[in-house]
């Protein structure tokens, strides 16, 4: 994998400090999701890069049913919040691709987009990973009991960094 991708990008990826080099790929290892970047050639003096992440749909994260609606709502929703993405990177980053599709029990989401420094797009690249994180968290459905990860999540986010207690979801 890493002999194939463009020596500024490998570079930038494996000296950053939460992507590691992994059998599937360059993996973002600040999320509990699976996150992974890949860099090939691109236009001009620039890399492509595609930052892949794996979440578990609504109805995989919970024990019990989720009604079609309710997921389907829920995806959409997902999905409108995603594309704002660039703006969490703070640079301006121009998305060539943004899918979301449905494998199994997984949702996967693709951002594709171009940029010219590595060291920057590892960057952007760890931001959209997180952001994935923190907008399925911020969208998930009160009144349902959740498994790990989601589960985890929830909790870390109910009590948040401070130890002050608080309840509920973290909208």
């Amino acid at each position: 994998m890493t002999a194939e991708i463009p020596d500024s990008a490998r570079d930038a990826f494996e000296g950053h400090d939460a992507i590691t080099d992994t059998e599937e790929g360059y993996a973002v290892e600040t999320t509990v999701f699976d996150g992974f970047v890949r860099a090939s050639e691109g236009p001009d003096w620039k890399n492509t890069y595609t930052v892949t992440v794996f979440v578990p749909t609504l109805s995989a994260a919970t024990t019990e049913a989720v009604g079609p609606a309710v997921e389907d709502g829920w995806r959409d929703t997902l999905e409108r919040r995603l594309e704002d993405a660039p703006q969490a990177t703070r640079s301006n980053v121009d998305l060539h691709d943004l899918s979301v599709e449905e494998i199994d029990d997984e949702l996967q989401i693709t951002f594709t987009f171009e940029w010219g420094d590595a060291d920057r797009a590892a960057a952007i690249a760890k931001t959209f990973v997180e952001y994935v994180e923190g907008t399925y968290v911020e969208g998930i459905v009160p009144g349902y009991e959740y498994v790990s990860p989601v589960a985890d999540l929830l909790s870390a986010a109910s009590q948040g960094d401070d130890g002050a207690t608080r309840g509920g979801t973290p909208l």
